[in-house]
């Protein structure tokens, strides 16, 4: 891919065998070494335009320099959407925008983060999905073990099996908008934990109290 027979190039002996006349040339060592000043030129925190070189089921490899590729976890592409593959968010030899998290000179791998060039949206979820309160959304999936339910197109929660029943004794199907109440908000694991079922059961509660 480099050169072709006959083309000559300069080259820094790297070892020297007498014995066996065999000698070892390099010539990435005629020329700096990008990783010598990696953290001066990308230090921490700095926001970089990238190239896409390759992608893995982990993430997106992409190059800041000749020499230097970092690594984007498939986990710091987006705050809120769910991407099983990378090629759902990018494509090779595009550019994405990064930002440098973490340096590991010894070892030469760089950690790159696309999401934290944003503002975390959950933290503004926190604020808005309150434990206890009740909110409209629409029925996504449904398995054996409960429901995906959205409140938004960024948001969404689960519904265990036993909190998706309805009050005629049926359970919650795909496409239904119906209330759920928030039983438990995660920030910190992005999920949320909702319940169908609590809504009526509570009001039927109240009804016998009454009476």
């Amino acid at each position: 891919d480099f050169y072709k027979k006959g083309d000559a190039v300069k080259a820094q002996v790297l070892t020297l065998d007498k014995e066996t006349r065999k000698m070892s040339l390099g010539v990435k060592q005629m020329t700096p070494d990008p990783w010598a000043e990696i953290e001066a030129n990308f230090p921490v925190g700095s926001k970089h335009s990238v190239k896409v070189r390759n992608f893995t089921n982990f993430g997106i490899f992409v190059e800041l320099v000749e020499g230097v590729d970092g690594l984007v976890h498939i986990s710091d592409l987006s705050w809120s959407k769910k991407i099983k593959h990378p090629a759902e968010f990018t494509q090779v030899d595009t550019m994405l925008d990064v930002v440098v998290l973490d340096i590991d000179k010894p070892n030469r791998k760089i950690s790159l983060g696309h999401k934290q060039l944003e503002a975390n949206p959950w933290d503004e979820y926190a604020d808005k999905f309150i434990e206890g309160k009740d909110y409209e959304g629409t029925v996504k999936e449904v398995f054996d073990k409960g429901a995906v339910i959205s409140f938004s197109e960024e948001v969404e929660a689960f519904v265990p099996r036993r909190h998706s029943e309805k009050e005629d004794g049926s359970s919650i199907i795909i496409g239904e908008t119906l209330l759920f109440r928030i039983l438990e908000f995660s920030k910190e694991n992005k999920k949320i934990l909702a319940s169908h079922t609590s809504i009526f059961k509570e009001q039927v509660e109240t009804k016998r109290k009454k009476t």
